[in-house]
């Protein structure tokens, strides 16, 4: 069972094809091997653990993998519950009920995306400094900050805005989709 609109067909291809590959081929070519290359002043391995996990405290491929499987859970117990009552995809938009629920999942997804999103700039900011200041006070009482070096600072800060553009087209793809929707129950639309 496919989307009953072009809108959401549209985000099925984008959400699924074009977002999983950009995470899954460039995610793991920016972020691959941060931990590695992450050094701290001094260059010591237990000063580098520490500081690396306060400045990560969840890696962004995580994250994102996280969002983006959070995010298809409400269309897949739609079309889980649209197989088990063997809803055609045209029934979907003729009786009330079934859209209630569709616009109900996506409404859903938007939710998700938006809490995503926030949680993203909790977590990552808008930008990847160069040097990180590290509190390394509960290391050593010699010294409470150092300075760490965190690599290809400028590819992960157009990583992040790529992700972030992600979730917005996601977000107006959703609402241009209940908007679509709406219109065709409504009559302005012809349904498919």
């Amino acid at each position: 069972l496919r989307p009953p609109t072009v809108i959401g067909q549209f985000h099925t291809l984008f959400f699924g094809s074009i977002r999983m590959f950009f995470l899954g081929v460039l995610g793991f070519a920016v972020y691959g091997n941060e931990a590695l290359h992450f050094s701290c002043d001094p260059d010591k391995r237990e000063v580098n653990l520490f500081c690396y996990n306060q400045f990560r405290p969840i890696t962004p491929q995580v994250f994102w993998a996280l969002q983006l499987v959070i995010v298809l859970v409400p269309g897949a117990f739609f079309h889980l519950y649209a197989a088990c009552k063997s809803i055609k995809q045209e029934d979907i938009l003729q009786k009330s009920s079934y859209t209630g629920f569709y616009i109900f999942s996506v409404f859903l997804r938007i939710v998700l995306e938006v809490v995503a999103f926030w949680l993203q700039i909790q977590l990552f900011g808008f930008k990847v400094n160069a040097v990180y200041m590290c509190d390394v006070g509960a290391l050593d009482k010699k010294f409470n900050v150092t300075r760490c070096m965190v690599p290809e600072h400028f590819e992960k800060t157009i990583f992040l805005i790529a992700m972030y553009t992600f979730t917005v087209i996601t977000v107006i793809l959703c609402v241009a989709e209940i908007f679509e929707i709406s219109c065709r129950r409504l009559g302005f639309l012809k349904t498919q």
